[in-house]
C-alpha cells in the first residue's frame, strides 16, 4: 500500500500502553501501524510520545456574535497548540445562541471559514426552544447544553425542572446526549442575594456563594431526571469529588451518565483565585484543596469519563473590576488540557498514559459518537499530538485571544511539540499552517458503533 505519510520512531499511545510503532497514513487516515513502515513523507518521533488528538468537548468560541471575545480562528489555534485536533463548540456565548437550526447553520459556516481543526456544535435546550429540537437534531448538533442556574445571558435562561425533564425525554428519543451545566440556581440565588445584602464584593464573598452543596443538589436532580427519561446525561465541568461519587451512585444503577471535569479543578484551588484574581473566576468555583485532592483520586480511579476546558474567554474590560461579583465568570484554558493531565496526572500522581490519552480523546469521543476520532487505530483519522513527555518548561507562548490566562507563567512537565489533524500538520513549536480547514463533524445514529 502507497503511504503518503509515516509518522517515525515514536511511542503510540494505546488502550494497552504504550509501543514503539510507525504510523502510516493514507488520504489522512491511519492505514498501517507497524515496526517498519516507508512513505512519500516521513516525520521524524523519535523521542515523542504520539497520543490521539485531544477531543475537548467544551469550548466557548462565542462566534459569531461576540467574536471579539474569542472566535473560531484564534480559539482553534489555542487549541491546536495545546495537542487538539477537535473539539465542540457550545450553544453560547454565540449571539444569538445556537437555539434554531438556522443559527447552527449560522456557525456552521464560518467554522467551516476559519476553523484549523474539526469541529462539532453543541445546541440549546432553554424554555425558548423545546419545540427546535428536532430540527437542530437533524441539522448535526452533538448534543444538547442546559443551564440549572443562571448563564449569565438573558439570551440563554436556566431550564425549569419541567424544561429539563421534556428536553431530556426529546433528547431521548431523538438519541443525543444532554449536557447541564448542574449548580442550583435557587441555592445560588439566594446565597448571593444575601451576601450583597451584606456588602459581599469580595473573592471569599463570591466562593462563599457557591459552595459544594449547590451543585450536589443539581446533580442529583438531573440524575433522578435522567433515570426517568432514559436520557443519556453528561455532566459537564464537575468540580467536586462528592459531585462526581454520587454520578458513579446512579452509573452502577444503570443511568446512562458520563462526567466531566475540567483542567482548571485539577491544577487551581481556592488560594489560586485569591492570588489570581478574575482570570479564575468560574461557576462551579475552585475549590479548597481537600476538594481537589478528592477530585483527583476519582479521576485516578476510572469514575471521570472527560477533561474538557471550559475554555471561556471575555474581553479585559469584562474581567476588571474591584467588586469580584462583577466580574465576567470564564477561565482560558485552551492550550492546557494535555499539560495538567501529563503533569498533574501522569508525572505526580501516577495517572497511565492511556488514561491520559481516554479522558482527553477516546472517551468524548466515544460519548458523542465521532467517527474517526480520539484513537489510536487502523480506520481512524490521523489525528495525533506529538508530545516530549519529559520536558519542563513554562508556559509563556499563549495563542488564544485576549490571552488573560491563568496557566501563563505555570510550569508543567510534558510539552506539546506538533499537531497533525487528518495526517496534516496544523501546529509546531509556535507555528502554525493557517492553509487548514476543518469540517462539521456530526454524531453518527446511536444504533452505530463508535
Amino acid at each position: 500500500m502507497s503511504l503518503d505519510v509515516v509518522v517515525r520512531g515514536g511511542q503510540v499511545v494505546m488502550p494497552a500502553g504504550a509501543r514503539r510503532l510507525d504510523i502510516g497514513v493514507s488520504d489522512g487516515v491511519i492505514v498501517e501501524l507497524a515496526a517498519e513502515l516507508a512513505g512519500a513523507r516521513e516525520v521524524d518521533a523519535t523521542g515523542l510520545h504520539v497520543f490521539p488528538g485531544v477531543v475537548d468537548a467544551h469550548v466557548h468560541l462565542n462566534e459569531p456574535g461576540r467574536t471579539e471575545w474569542e472566535g473560531f480562528e484564534t480559539g482553534s489555534r489555542a487549541l491546536a497548540a495545546g495537542g487538539a485536533t477537535a473539539f465542540l463548540d457550545m450553544p453560547l456565548n454565540s449571539s444569538p445562541p445556537v437555539l434554531t437550526r438556522e443559527r447552527f447553520e449560522e456557525k456552521r459556516a464560518l467554522g467551516e471559514q476559519k476553523s484549523l481543526l474539526d469541529f462539532g456544535l453543541w445546541g440549546g435546550l432553554t424554555p425558548l426552544n423545546l419545540d427546535q429540537m428536532d430540527d437542530l437534531a437533524d441539522a448535526g448538533v452533538i448534543g444538547f447544553k442546559a443551564f440549572m442556574s443562571n448563564s449569565g445571558l438573558d439570551e440563554f435562561p436556566a431550564v425549569d425542572d419541567v424544561t429539563l425533564y421534556e428536553g431530556m425525554r426529546a433528547a431521548a428519543r431523538l438519541g443525543l446526549v444532554v449536557g447541564t451545566h448542574a449548580e442550583s440556581d435557587d441555592f445560588t440565588r439566594r446565597l448571593t442575594v444575601a451576601a450583597r445584602a451584606g456588602g459581599g464584593r469580595s473573592v471569599r464573598d463570591y466562593l462563599a456563594t457557591r459552595p459544594v452543596v449547590t451543585e450536589l443538589e443539581a446533580v442529583g436532580r438531573a440524575l433522578l431526571y435522567a433515570h426517568e427519561t432514559g436520557a443519556a446525561l453528561h455532566l459537564v465541568h464537575l468540580s467536586s469529588g462528592a459531585a462526581v461519587a454520587l454520578a458513579a451512585e446512579w452509573k452502577a444503577k444503570g443511568v446512562d451518565v458520563s462526567v466531566e471535569t475540567c483542567p482548571h479543578y485539577l491544577h487551581f484551588t481556592d488560594e489560586d483565585v485569591e492570588r489570581v484574581g478574575a482570570a479564575l473566576k468560574c461557576a462551579p468555583p475552585l475549590r479548597p484543596r481537600a476538594v481537589q485532592d478528592d477530585l483527583w483520586r476519582h479521576v485516578l480511579a476510572g469514575d471521570v469519563d472527560t477533561v474538557g476546558s471550559d475554555h471561556s474567554p471575555a474581553p479585559p474590560s469584562m474581567k476588571t473590576s474591584d467588586d469580584f461579583f462583577a466580574l465576567w465568570g470564564g477561565i482560558s484554558g485552551a492550550q492546557s488540557t494535555l499539560n495538567v493531565l501529563l503533569d498533574g496526572g501522569h508525572h505526580r500522581r501516577g495517572l497511565p498514559l492511556e488514561a491520559v490519552a481516554a479522558l482527553s480523546a477516546l472517551n468524548p469521543a466515544r460519548r458523542f459518537r465521532l467517527p474517526g476520532k480520539g484513537r489510536m487505530e487502523v480506520g481512524a483519522d490521523a489525528d495525533l499530538a506529538l508530545v516530549r513527555l519529559e520536558e519542563t518548561f513554562t508556559l509563556t507562548e499563549l495563542h488564544d485571544r485576549w490571552q488573560q490566562n491563568p496557566y501563563r507563567g505555570e510550569t508543567f512537565r510534558g510539552r506539546v511539540h506538533a499537531t497533525y489533524s487528518r495526517g496534516r500538520k496544523v501546529y509546531e513549536n509556535g507555528v502554525f499552517d493557517d492553509s487548514v480547514r476543518g469540517r462539521l463533524l456530526r454524531p453518527l445514529p446511536a444504533s452505530q458503533k463508535v
